[in-house]
């Protein structure tokens, strides 16, 4: 009975805990107007939070890129059919990797950023502050650095996705020899718009939307002191990255699940 009792309030906490994020994201949309009103505002967090998050992307699409022109070639190289290397990088690339590893990297960067700042804000009174001040605290914090995170993603993927390319292409015609026009050329034949690109694209506003959403609602609703944000910064990096794997297998599924 106690293992009942225990499962059932766990069940109830994770109900609740949804409940009120989805609460709390319905209110974030309600007040995200006030983009519109004062772009500036968005125009900072997007610095804040897509600008500084471009080094580490660039850097881990790069040598994403190299490995995979390195492991591409040997292993179709024993098939003898290494000229379909950039092929393989750059649909690896726009359907999988890219996507998800930037978003794995924006939840360690700015998600967890995200969190800490806004948690931060709440310890020292600053949320409450606004409320006194006749302010919404969901609109003038909260709001634009969501709409900012989702922004950020998409371009920040598609980075990536470019600089993967050029990785592979440095470690496959550079370094191995491949010839450059059949790297780019069956590239140009074998990715498709639709089913590469614009599904790689969807994903990675799925989850910019995902892995924001869950870094402003971890900051907004964690506990006003030092621990309470250590552990709603923990929370927005573990949710957020566990959240962004499942999701990639429901929308793979939908995608190319025939």
């Amino acid at each position: 009975m106690n293992a009942i009792r225990q499962l059932g309030r766990a069940g109830i906490r994770v109900s609740t805990g949804l409940g009120a994020a989805s609460i709390f994201l319905v209110r974030i949309l309600e007040q995200s107007w006030i983009v519109f009103r004062r772009p500036g505002l968005l125009v900072a967090q997007i610095y804040s939070v897509g600008v500084q998050t471009v080094l580490i992307i660039v850097l881990a699409g790069l040598f994403v890129g190299m490995v995979l022109g390195l492991q591409g070639y040997n292993t179709l190289v024993d098939f003898g059919a290494e000229t379909s290397l950039g092929l393989v990088v750059a649909k690896f690339l726009t359907r999988e990797l890219a996507p998800v590893l930037t978003a794995l990297l924006f939840t360690g960067r700015a998600g967890s950023a995200l969190t800490a700042e806004i948690g931060l804000m709440k310890a020292t009174e600053q949320l409450a502050a606004l409320e006194m001040m006749a302010v919404n605290p969901v609109q003038r914090v909260v709001a634009p650095r969501f709409i900012a995170g989702v922004i950020s993603m998409p371009l920040l993927a598609a980075m990536f996705s470019v600089v993967g390319v050029y990785g592979g292409y440095l470690i496959g015609v550079k370094l191995l020899g491949v010839d450059a026009g059949v790297f780019w050329s069956s590239m140009q034949q074998g990715v498709d718009f639709y089913d590469d690109i614009v599904n790689g694209f969807i994903k990675s506003v799925v989850f910019g939307v995902c892995v924001t959403w869950i870094a402003v609602y971890e900051g907004y609703a964690s506990a006003p002191n030092a621990a309470g944000i250590s552990r709603a910064t923990t929370a927005t990096v573990v949710t957020g990255s566990l959240a962004v794997l499942g999701l990639d297998y429901v929308l793979t599924s939908l995608m190319f699940g025939g």
